[in-house]
């Protein structure tokens, strides 16, 4: 974009989390974490009950025809035939007595792990099946006796709606409208402020309301921003701050200046009352150092840190590089990815058969598909675009068009020559760069996409 949104989130390895020494020895213990009907998310969190050091562990199950394993981490995999085993990575197999390590995957199909072993033993404790698992249920198996939901449920600690309308506020001057924070538009549920500056120290950040900006608002202080950022939150609204932009050199690249990152944006956090972070770098991204400082940050907030990343198009093409490795790695404290669908050329989506241009619904949704059928759950997966003339240098689309991709993505209706190959109800939503050009264009995208929102499922 142009003074634009590219934005990440952090992560590192598993999740190492103290707990009472047991004596029924180590265990493994399944959780179905989302259900959208064609596909689900699983998450395995492996115990040492018991008095020694596990060394290593290996978690195997089977899945029912028609189901597998479309990715996963903090865990390696190997496949024979509807058999499943997941064993840890270099850094995450000792286990000490009481603690414990997760990892996660994706499933497709309906269906859910059983004949679950760890380490040859059976997962709840005691001794391994003595004869082969079944590939499909016995006959006599009741149905459930409630349908799997159809949605994922989104995140239960943002506090945000379940389809919901970000927007970037600008702390700068430029051709578009200036606003004081409290007068941003009802129709936006998160507010993203941009941006936080670098500072002289790698990775460390800082805030301050710009002074090219008080002087147009003639006289607007850090003290006044604050008091906005608390009527927001009276009205139910969110307010994160973001880090990058087109010019921002914010560098994360040792564990040093993730720290620095970490502690600074803890400190901005605290002082200005912000619900979180959004990663917005167009000049770099590490995402290992990266990863730590957002975990950092979470360990110190807590589950209620809003994350969020905006990158751009081609950043969001490969999985196991860039912003959506990091997207990946860090997908269980992520909110959302808001990706940047414009700017960008043509591109290819998700069936790799042909590059679909910017500024169209098949850009929309083939490129948004390559996300959610890579891993990210849909209530992780937002579509952003330019708030109409002035935002962006390319992929300007009118907001009927971005309400057609939701619907497309969410429904399968009013989509162009592309059709997804399933539906993903619990998409989340759509950002715009930015409010301030909204305002300058009439509030057309925030008054035609926002209605839109409560109509998806």
């Amino acid at each position: 974009m142009l003074a634009v949104v590219s934005a990440l989130a952090a992560g590192v390895g598993a999740v190492w989390v103290a707990g009472p020494a047991l004596a029924a020895g180590p265990t493994a213990t399944f959780v179905k974490t989302s259900d959208w009907g064609s596909g689900w998310e699983g998450k395995y969190t492996v115990t040492n009950g018991g008095a020694t050091a596990l060394s290593s562990w290996a978690v195997a199950f089977s899945l029912p025809s028609g189901s597998s394993v479309s990715s996963f981490w903090d865990a390696d995999m190997t496949r024979s035939g509807q058999r499943f085993t997941f064993r840890n990575k270099s850094w995450n197999g000792s286990l000490a007595p009481g603690a414990s390590v997760s990892f996660g995957f994706i499933g497709t199909g309906a269906g859910s792990p059983s004949d679950c072993t760890l380490n040859g033993a059976a997962c709840g404790g005691g001794t391994p099946p003595t004869t082969p698992p079944p590939t499909t249920p016995p006959p006599t198996t009741p149905p459930p006796t409630t349908p799997p939901p159809t949605t994922p449920p989104p995140n239960p600690n943002d506090g945000l709606p379940k389809h919901f309308l970000t927007g970037y506020w600008h702390n700068f001057d430029n051709p578009a409208v200036e606003l004081r924070l409290r007068d941003v538009p009802n129709e936006y549920d998160l507010i993203a402020v941009a941006f936080a500056e670098a500072t002289s120290t790698p990775g460390q950040v800082t805030f301050g309301i710009d002074p090219g900006l008080s002087a147009s608002l003639g006289g607007y202080t850090n003290a006044q921003f604050k008091a906005d950022v608390a009527t927001l939150h009276q009205r139910g609204k969110k307010v994160i701050i973001s880090i990058g932009g087109e010019t921002g050199r914010v560098q994360v690249n040792d564990s040093a200046s993730a720290t620095a990152l970490a502690n600074s944006l803890y400190s901005i956090i605290q002082e200005y009352g912000f619900d979180g972070v959004d990663i917005d770098l167009e000049n770099g991204l590490n995402p290992t150092y990266m990863a730590q400082a957002m975990r950092t940050l979470r360990s110190r907030i807590g589950a209620s840190l809003i994350i969020t990343m905006a990158p751009q198009t081609i950043d969001m093409q490969n999985p196991t590089v860039s912003y959506f490795k990091l997207a990946l790695d860090i997908r269980d404290i992520l909110t959302v990815v808001h990706t940047q669908f414009y700017n960008s050329g043509s591109m290819l989506g998700c069936d790799q058969m042909q590059a679909y241009s910017q500024g169209s619904v098949n850009f929309m949704t083939a490129l948004a598909c390559i996300q959610l059928e890579a891993g990210l759950r849909p209530d992780q997966v937002a579509l952003g675009l330019p708030a109409g003339p002035g935002a962006a240098g390319g992929g300007i689309v009118a907001p009927a068009m971005v309400n057609q991709a939701l619907s497309c993505l969410a429904r399968a209706t009013n989509c162009g020559s592309f059709r997804p190959p399933r539906t993903y109800p619990g998409i989340r939503g759509a950002m715009t760069w930015s409010i301030n050009w909204d305002v300058s264009n009439g509030n057309n995208f925030a008054r035609t996409v926002k209605p839109h929102l409560a109509t998806l499922p």
